[in-house]
């Protein structure tokens, strides 16, 4: 337990952390890649170029400062940074790592007002977190590992089939090379590859993006433009490829409820939704698939899911496209907005909204769903970065 002298210091640092939590978080990053290489393949550098990483960080330590005599109050936020740590095989060793890298960077950030007592503080309140989450983690390991077909940390599988799905976005099966069971999953969930390129390991999650129930995992990734993962995928991954996984992972997953589900999707983002239809289909649950591309070329599994829709009567595709070719068929054109949602659903909006995709589509997507009067509780999403830069205005 915390004493009562360090959770008053520690809550006295909040004012500090609005006001310099980026950078602490953004100096903190630095000094461990620089200090500890080896764990840079745990953390994706483009989310560390574009700052979401360090936002992301700086948001939870803030959060765990203003809430530390109350963590209840973190029942939501915990289990996700949990999720991730479990995903990218987060293990007790790293913690010390982690501990030692953001106190210095407290320290030389905050200067003079990083006194003896507030390192000491903090120092004391890291690890007692750092005790919570070692302590979650090694259960759901344990529990992972003792499921059917299931397992703890890297495990080698073989890429059996490689398919296109759209101009962007490639499928890859993948087989365990011992040829034992693999452990289900939900659907939703991501697993995660791990990759070396150009000498150097990366680990990288990608959604799960048919249901669970067959002797593989597919995962369709989509071709960025600098992504030294997904390129290195298109290009240098081929059928007979074997990789390492780490078992599946994540809380987009599908909730208990006979209400109507809302699958509003753009781009990649579609990828957990198919894993979502493909599970709940043939249940007799209405399913409104809302999907948004730019055309026809980067739409991808759209065959897949007009077939669905074809044997199921309780789902319905509908679909945007931004920028349409002179062939193309959709639903509607340009962007997604309340109007076109709000005609698909019952007039009292009883509905389960799931949404994925780019970040200017998930703070559209947020603003609907508020503009509809969905109720929050019936909204699921996975967004990477703080909360705030998805409620926009």
């Amino acid at each position: 337990m915390l004493t009562n002298d360090t959770i008053a210091t520690v809550k006295a640092t909040v004012p500090a952390l609005r006001a310099h939590g980026e950078a602490i978080t953004t100096h903190f990053y630095q000094i461990m890649f620089r200090d500890y290489p080896e764990v840079k393949a745990y953390f994706n550098q483009a989310h560390q170029a574009q700052s979401t990483q360090p936002r992301a960080l700086a948001n939870s330590v803030l959060a765990y400062a203003e809430n530390i005599d109350r963590l209840e109050a973190l029942s939501e936020a915990l289990p996700r940074i949990i999720q991730k740590h479990v995903a990218l095989d987060i293990r007790p060793e790293h913690y010390p790592i982690v501990g030692e890298c953001l106190l210095k960077a407290i320290r030389e950030i905050l200067g003079e007002a990083a006194t003896d007592a507030v390192m000491n503080a903090w120092a004391e309140a890291y690890g007692h977190l750092a005790g919570i989450l070692t302590q979650a983690e090694e259960s759901i390991y344990a529990e992972r590992e003792s499921r059917p077909g299931g397992w703890r940390g890297p495990r080698r599988f073989r890429v059996t089939r490689k398919t296109p799905e759209s101009e962007v976005i490639t499928s890859f099966y993948l087989e365990p090379v011992d040829g034992e069971a693999i452990m289900a999953f939900e659907a939703g969930q991501y697993i995660t590859i791990l990759l070396e390129v150009d000498n150097q390991p990366l680990r990288r999650t990608y959604s799960l993006s048919s249901a669970s129930g067959n002797n593989h995992y597919r995962i369709s990734v989509k071709r960025e433009a600098n992504g030294v993962a997904s390129n290195f995928l298109h290009d240098q991954v081929e059928v007979g490829t074997e990789v390492d996984l780490l078992p599946p992972s994540g809380e987009f997953t599908l909730t208990e409820s006979t209400r109507p589900l809302v699958l509003l999707t753009a781009g990649v983002g579609i990828t957990p939704a198919v894993s979502m239809l493909e599970t709940i289909a043939d249940t007799g649950r209405k399913v409104h698939f809302i999907h948004c591309a730019l055309n026809s070329r980067v739409h991808a599994f759209r065959d897949h899911v007009d077939t669905i829709a074809d044997q199921h009567k309780n789902v319905e595709p509908h679909y945007i496209y931004s920028h349409p070719l002179n062939d193309d068929r959709a639903h509607g054109e340009g962007f997604i907005d309340a109007e076109t949602v709000g005609q698909l659903l019952p007039d009292d909006r009883d509905v389960d909204l799931y949404f994925l995709g780019p970040k200017p589509f998930m703070q559209l997507a947020w603003s609907i769903a508020s503009d509809l009067r969905i109720p929050e509780r019936q909204i699921r999403y996975e967004f990477f970065g703080p909360l705030e830069d998805l409620k926009v205005g």
